[in-house]
């Protein structure tokens, strides 16, 4: 397994990660947004950071753009995550998929919705890409199905 993770850079971490959080916090989703809860895999504390969901065909995913971040190793050891939009948290349970034939559609709906969000940690690949050049970046960028 990779372990790319694309840190964020000090503008994102500093100004941009906690405006969208703490607007999504207060009822504005941007773009879909939510903030993501997960309890830390040592400290069992709620680490947040704001993510996008994203909803193919009536199923709900988690898409890690910048690779194995801290967020995802903590939520492959827990199992489970709040997703908070405003005043509403709910807790969901996540499954990691692994199956690049299962992958790949998710890639391309997740790029279709939020490559000009997100489109410059993916290698240069977007949503019109081949299933061949979406299946070979794939384990770069872990999928989580989500069930609440």
């Amino acid at each position: 397994m990779t372990t790319n993770y694309q840190q964020p850079g000090i503008l994102t971490r500093r100004v941009m990660n906690p405006l969208v959080a703490f607007l999504t916090r207060r009822g504005l989703s941007l773009a879909g947004s939510a903030v993501l809860g997960v309890p830390g895999r040592t400290s069992g504390e709620m680490r947040t950071t704001p993510v996008n969901p994203l909803t193919l065909d009536g199923t709900r995913y988690l898409l890690a753009a910048r690779g194995h971040t801290q967020w995802v190793r903590n939520l492959r050891v827990s199992g489970w995550a709040e997703l908070t939009v405003g005043r509403r948290t709910e807790r969901v349970t996540a499954r990691e998929l692994t199956d690049p034939a299962e992958v790949v559609p998710i890639l391309r709906a997740y790029l279709k919705q939020w490559a000009w969000e997100v489109g410059a940690f993916f290698q240069g690949v977007g949503a019109d890409a081949s299933d061949e050049e979406l299946a070979a970046i794939a384990p770069a960028h872990p999928v989580f199905v989500i069930t609440g």
